[in-house]
């Protein structure tokens, strides 16, 4: 198969001319409302975790909050130029998105073992770029690509070998340096559209032990440094108060814990949360919106949240079901399984059941470089929505 794909040309406007207007008569409307519902919640989120240790420095209260507002101004952009362009004239560029994001990956994983320092992004002056979530649409577009160019009911197996070599690169340089939670979550996308592809049981139960045996493996190499293991040690022994090198990532997780309980049924209202506001838990507008969250507007807070993320969910369900295209319900797959695996692991660690891994909270998470990623997604699921009848 050739690594250019193909570009199915745009069937013309049953009435004899073609128009660009049309497709967005078919936005998910109830899909974006969701999203700017979660997105306005971070907003506020992010004041409220980030304004007291700021007014402490005696800076400026809203320097996180006008960050992250700037932000979504981007994303925005992105969101709708994907919208504009449309998957069909992505899918030939997959692979000129591909090669850049794949080589930065490189110079990080580089620059990191050379340096001793782990480095996950590019500082831009006042920006960072972190490549692992911009890697995380590319590949869905990539692999939804190469699958839909297959266009067999079952997958033969030699195409899931160069598919997974695709996948492994991007992979492997995350997983190194060492990112686990964003690799994970890159494997997460790749699994959904490896299933709706039409992989065959035995084939994906064999690529499945492979993965875990090259896992292994590199536990035992030293590639997978023991810092990333002691977050699983942390996650068995939430109570331990003897071992000094868990002790951070086990008081962590301890006071998220209790900032989600503190809050009771209906919070503390909001700027009230005394753990919040408190300086407890580190990184808590990145890591841990969700405890915020909790202990602001309780029970009834992380339910509102847990319902738009599962609405969110089903409307990617709903698009995927509707494509009229092998392309389109392979990339709206690959962002399903994605964007509920990401929230999972999220709200997982927060609450103690999976264990700490620095994955962003989608939409409400503090930070550029998810917030664009989860814009091109949300915009590839949009605009097979949006040419589900061309």
């Amino acid at each position: 198969m050739s690594i250019a794909f193909r570009v199915r040309q745009r069937p013309t406007d049953p009435r004899g001319s073609a128009s660009v207007l049309d497709p967005w008569r078919n936005i998910d409307w109830s899909m974006i409302i969701a999203v700017a519902t979660l997105l306005v919640i971070g907003v506020f989120n992010i004041f409220a975790t980030t304004s007291p240790r700021l007014v402490l420095r005696g800076a400026d209260p809203y320097y996180f909050t006008q960050r992250q507002v700037i932000f979504l101004i981007v994303a925005a952009a992105a969101l709708f130029g994907v919208m504009f362009v449309g998957h069909e004239w992505l899918r030939g560029k997959a692979m000129w998105f591909y090669a850049p994001a794949t080589f930065s990956l490189l110079i990080l994983l580089l620059w990191s073992r050379t340096s001793g320092e782990t480095k996950l992004s590019f500082d831009l002056g006042p920006i960072a770029v972190q490549p692992a979530e911009i890697m995380k649409p590319i590949i869905v577009l990539v692999l939804a690509a190469w699958f839909a160019e297959a266009a067999t009911r079952s997958l033969p197996y030699d195409e899931i070998v160069r598919a997974g070599i695709l996948a492994g690169i991007p992979f492997g340089l995350i997983l190194f340096q060492p990112d686990l939670g964003s690799a994970m979550t890159l494997a997460a996308g790749v699994v959904g559209v490896l299933v709706v592809a039409g992989t065959q049981r035995r084939h994906f139960i064999g690529a499945t032990i492979l993965a875990i045996g090259s896992f292994i493996a590199s536990i035992w190499s030293g590639l997978v440094r023991d810092y990333q293991l002691e977050r699983f040690t942390a996650l068995w022994n939430q109570n331990n108060t003897t071992d000094s090198s868990l002790q951070e990532l086990v008081l962590q997780v301890r006071y998220a814990k209790r900032a989600v309980a503190a809050g009771g049924y209906f919070g503390k209202g909001y700027l009230q949360g005394e753990l919040t506001n408190g300086r407890f838990i580190p990184v808590q507008s990145t890591d841990f919106p969700f405890s915020a969250l909790g202990e602001q507007f309780g029970l009834v807070g992380c339910v509102i949240v847990l319902a738009l993320f599962a609405f969110i969910l089903l409307r990617v369900w709903i698009v995927g079901r509707n494509a009229n295209s092998p392309f389109g319900r392979f990339i709206v797959a690959g962002v399903f399984t994605t964007l509920a695996w990401q929230v999972f692991q999220n709200i997982g660690m927060t609450i103690g059941i999976t264990p700490v891994s620095g994955l962003p909270l989608p939409f409400i998470s503090y930070g550029g470089s998810h917030l664009v990623a989860w814009a091109l997604m949300i915009g590839l699921v949009q605009s097979v929505e949006m040419r589900r009848s061309a």
